[in-house]
This record gives structure tokens, C-alpha cells and sequence, in this order.
């Protein structure tokens, strides 16, 4: 197996939505959006590529987006790490998909808003894939995040042994896994629209897990089964990771977070 690895990182707003944090702070796009002395899309851009395992970094990003955040993003190009644009699709399973075509597995796929991304987390994510993952989804329990910020997270998945939520961080093995890519079809956004969760994992699953029938590893488990993969999870004690900048809250929070490293001189 390998350490090296090609980067997903979606970037697009949604069709014909105008982003409210992007809006409060006078950008076009959330991922331009200004955090402790840079842009979203510059801070996630500095964690993945400054590790020394990603050969290459594919932006999903909509036209008017690629114009403005073209510039941005260059300056993180070398010679050994080239970045390229991808018109993204309306739908995230869609642009997961036009991006893996274009690259090379395994992937690692996560968000332009997800700041604190840290290096460690990755190779977590492909240990579990050199393990013999196909697919794999990044989760912090309820404890260790409310310990960062107790309005870090709104909601959790709550299963037999804890609440997790996700860390917008998922690794993709090899083209086979791309059966994983379906979960996203719905827009991902499963907490605030049960239906996706039906439609991505089916009735019976999901009332298995809201009845709290089962474990997080024996969901994953059912989960793999509906999709005909080995998903796994990679479980994350860091409580930042699971915190990205969707709203004006947890921007506060991002930012409160990237200031403290900054005076703790942490890396």
C-alpha cells in the first residue's frame, strides 16, 4: 500500500444559493471567506498541501468561483504538487466522482472550509485505508468536541456507545470504493434532512441506529453491507477536526481556535 495520495477538495456553493457567512463578510464565496488573517480556502489549502504524502490536489469549484480562487490557490502549486481546477457538479456525489476521474487513488476528500484539518488526521485516515478499508469517514465523539466549544456542533449521531459527528474528512481507496461516493448523493447534509439518510442507507438501517440498537462500528458495518465496500471508520480524539466554519458561530469558534495555536506557537 501507500502514503501518497490525491486530494478532493470541494469548493462550490450550492446552485443559486447565496452563502450567508460569504454574504456577512463580502465575499463571493464562502471559502474566501477571511479567518484569523486568511481565507478558508487558504488555510485548508496550507494543512493538505504541506503534507508530504499528497502528490496532487483537485479543486471542485464552479466557474465564476475558479476565477476568483485561481489566484488563491497557485501559490500553493510546486513543481512535485500540481493543483488543478474541475467545473464541480450541483450534486457532491457527482463532483466527487469528476474529481476521482481526474486523479489518481487513494484520495483523501474533505472541504475548503474545513481549516483546522491537521496532518496527523490524515494519516490516521490512510492507516485505516492500508489496513484494508475501501472507503473511510473521519468521526469525533460528542465529549471531546463539546471540550473545544459547546456550540462547536448542533447535533450529533447518536448511536449505542456515544455521539459522534463527522470531521468532513473521508478516504477513498480505489476506484472500487467509489460505491462509497453514493452516501453524498443527497448533499450530505444528513442532520437536517432525515430523508437523505433513508435515501443514502436505507429505512431498516436507519431505524436500527436511531433506536440506538447498534454500536458506531456495527453501523459502519451494516453500512458497508448496503454498499458493498469495507467502510470503516477513522476515529479522531482531536475535537477540533470536527469543526468546520458552516455558520457565524462556529466561525467564532474556528477563528478563537487558530488564534490560540498561533500564541502556543503550536503547529
Amino acid at each position: 500500500m501507500t502514503d501518497q495520495f490525491d486530494v478532493i477538495l470541494l469548493a462550490a456553493q450550492r446552485s443559486g444559493v447565496v452563502n450567508p457567512l460569504a454574504e456577512a463578510h463580502g465575499v463571493s464565496h464562502k471559502c474566501l471567506v477571511p479567518v484569523a488573517g486568511k481565507t478558508l480556502i487558504e488555510r485548508t489549502l496550507a494543512s493538505v498541501s504541506s503534507h508530504p504524502g499528497c502528490r496532487a490536489i483537485y479543486i471542485l469549484i464552479e466557474p465564476d468561483g475558479e476565477r476568483t480562487v485561481r489566484p488563491v490557490a497557485e501559490t500553493f502549486a510546486q513543481k512535485d504538487l500540481p493543483i488543478h481546477f474541475v467545473t464541480s457538479d450541483k450534486n457532491i456525489a457527482e463532483s466527487v466522482l469528476l474529481g476521482c476521474a481526474k486523479g489518481s487513488a487513494p484520495f483523501i476528500v474533505t472541504t475548503a472550509d474545513n481549516v483546522l484539518i491537521r496532518h496527523d488526521s490524515i494519516d490516521r485516515a490512510i492507516m485505516v485505508m492500508n489496513d484494508g478499508a475501501d472507503a473511510v469517514a473521519a468521526l469525533a465523539n460528542k465529549d471531546d468536541i463539546r471540550g473545544v466549544h459547546p456550540q462547536a456542533q448542533r447535533s450529533y449521531y447518536e448511536f449505542r456507545d456515544h455521539g459522534y459527528a463527522n470531521c468532513n474528512l473521508y478516504g477513498i481507496a480505489d476506484r472500487k470504493a467509489l460505491n462509497a461516493v453514493e452516501i453524498f448523493r443527497e448533499g450530505g447534509q444528513f442532520m437536517k434532512n432525515p430523508r437523505r439518510l433513508v435515501t443514502a442507507f436505507g429505512l431498516l438501517n436507519i431505524l436500527i441506529m436511531r433506536l440506538g440498537l447498534v454500536n458506531i462500528d456495527q453501523a459502519f458495518h451494516r453500512i458497508s453491507k448496503r454498499f458493498g465496500i469495507t467502510l470503516r471508520r477513522v476515529p479522531l480524539s482531536d475535537g477540533t477536526q470536527a469543526v468546520d466554519v458552516d455558520n457565524e458561530v462556529t466561525y467564532r469558534v474556528v477563528e478563537a481556535i487558530l488564534e490560540n495555536r498561533v500564541q502556543t506557537l503550536e503547529i
